[in-house]
């Protein structure tokens, strides 16, 4: 698998507007694109850091991951998101050839206009990863 950089780095929040002003006011950061993804069940806000995207996720349903992540007092960096060349079915299948839990077995369409697959974080040091395609 070839990684080109990282992606994104997704942040669980309960609330997008209680934690802007941070960002904003403090980082100096700009949202520049919002959206619902209904099948994850969150509301995200994505902001640029060089070629680096923050990408805030709120749940909007006591039944998203993100949701479940912050009632077990998951708090702030939720997953990293790394980009992939040479195609995220590949990536998954190497993936799972070397004994990583996969939790998307195919690729899906995610936010920001990416199709993403996400790996198990008992498989990989922890850290829930998710892999993404433009």
């Amino acid at each position: 698998m070839k990684i080109s950089k990282i992606e994104h780095l997704g942040i669980a929040v309960q609330s997008i507007d209680a934690v802007l002003p941070y960002f904003r006011d403090v980082l100096g950061l700009e949202v520049y694109k919002t959206e619902v993804v209904e099948d994850q069940k969150v509301k995200t806000a994505f902001m640029q850091v060089g070629e680096v995207k923050i990408e805030l996720l709120e749940p909007t349903s006591p039944e998203s991951t993100v949701q479940k992540f912050l009632d077990n007092g998951g708090r702030g960096v939720h997953h990293v998101a790394f980009k992939v060349e040479d195609g995220l079915s590949e990536a998954l299948a190497m993936c799972d050839a070397q004994g990583i839990r996969l939790i998307d077995k195919a690729p899906r369409k995610g936010a920001d206009n990416l199709n993403i697959a996400f790996l198990h974080p008992k498989s990989t040091v922890g850290i829930l990863t998710e892999l993404c395609e433009a």
